[in-house]
């Protein structure tokens, strides 16, 4: 069982087989490398740990990106702790650590605090100030200090690199959940609470809960409908999810996540629920109508319970 362990209670151990990264969506490159590194700590018999940092970096270097998540820190935590590594070990990233150099980062914290005989590394990763760390430059610490350095080259998927840009494109761009899942190995999820909506969708036969995204940083696929599965009072459930902003009964304004339970009528609000995305039914339409946009309703519920078969 791999051990969450926050960076200052950290145990010094010289055998100790490392890899550095923000790990944003825990995808399948990611687990290659992983992979790499948990058989090289075999091999050694040491210790696997993998050092990530919370916030993301990008969020104290460059806020005004507003690039968001694939996952929190604790959805990175819950799925890389299933991967079979010792140790995942947290750094609090604030601007006086983002101005560490490379060289700074790995020998104060990485072989001076954790203890390291070899660096696994990404062959595009980098790090430190400006990041100017790579592979080259861990080489040549390595020679220094004493330790070893793996380099692990990309995971395609039908010629495609993986990575979290190619998630968050898919994702954003087409709204294209099945490629997202591809490259991420496992299903996209959200997590939010039941809030108050304009209980429209009752009206018409589809009452809908409206859900408000627990991280906002979160991203959130493009406008459209979906077949996802939920979680909720302890129960999963088949489900369709538009996102968007409802053009047939508003004015088109505020973005809204609303989902529609089949077979469920329980008061759910205040209530955590958590999606997985499972396949994208259409783009977001506006309708002539109420009787038009019902009828492509039970349309859309005909597709999302074949898909959820």
């Amino acid at each position: 069982m791999t051990k969450l362990v926050h960076f200052k209670d950290v145990t010094f151990n010289p055998n100790t087989v490392v890899t550095v990264g923000t790990f944003d969506g825990v995808h399948e490159g990611h687990r290659s490398l992983i992979r790499v590194l948990i058989n090289e700590a075999k091999s050694r018999g040491a210790r696997s740990v993998l050092v990530t940092f919370d916030p993301h970096p990008r969020d104290i270097i460059n806020p005004q990106l507003c690039i968001g998540l694939l996952t929190t820190l604790e959805e990175r935590a819950n799925l890389l702790t299933g991967c079979g590594l010792d140790e995942l070990v947290v750094i609090p990233f604030d601007r006086d650590f983002s101005l560490l150099s490379s060289s700074e980062f790995i020998e104060e914290y990485i072989v001076k605090k954790i203890g390291l005989s070899c660096f696994v590394i990404g062959y595009d990763h980098k790090f430190g100030r400006d990041r100017a760390g790579s592979f080259e430059t861990v080489a040549e610490i390595g020679k220094r200090e004493n330790f070893d350095v793996r380099l692990v080259h990309a995971h395609e998927v039908s010629e495609v690199t993986v990575s979290s840009t190619a998630v968050r494109k898919a994702l954003l761009n087409d709204g294209n959940v099945a490629l997202a899942e591809t490259y991420l190995g496992h299903p996209y999820r959200i997590i939010g609470t039941v809030v108050n909506g304009d209980q429209r969708g009752r009206t018409i036969g589809f009452p809908t809960a409206n859900i408000k995204p627990e991280n906002p940083k979160k991203i959130i696929p493009k406008n459209g409908v979906y077949a996802v599965e939920v979680e909720v009072l302890g129960e999963k459930y088949g489900a369709m999810m538009n996102i968007g902003v409802r053009p047939t009964v508003t004015k088109g304004e505020e973005r809204t996540i609303e989902v529609h339970v089949f077979n469920f009528n329980q008061s759910i609000y205040g209530k955590v629920m958590k999606i997985e995305f499972k396949a994208r039914l259409r783009d977001e339409m506006k309708f002539n109508g109420l009787q038009e946009l019902i009828s492509q309703l039970n349309k859309d519920k005909e597709e999302a319970l074949r898909l959820l078969e």
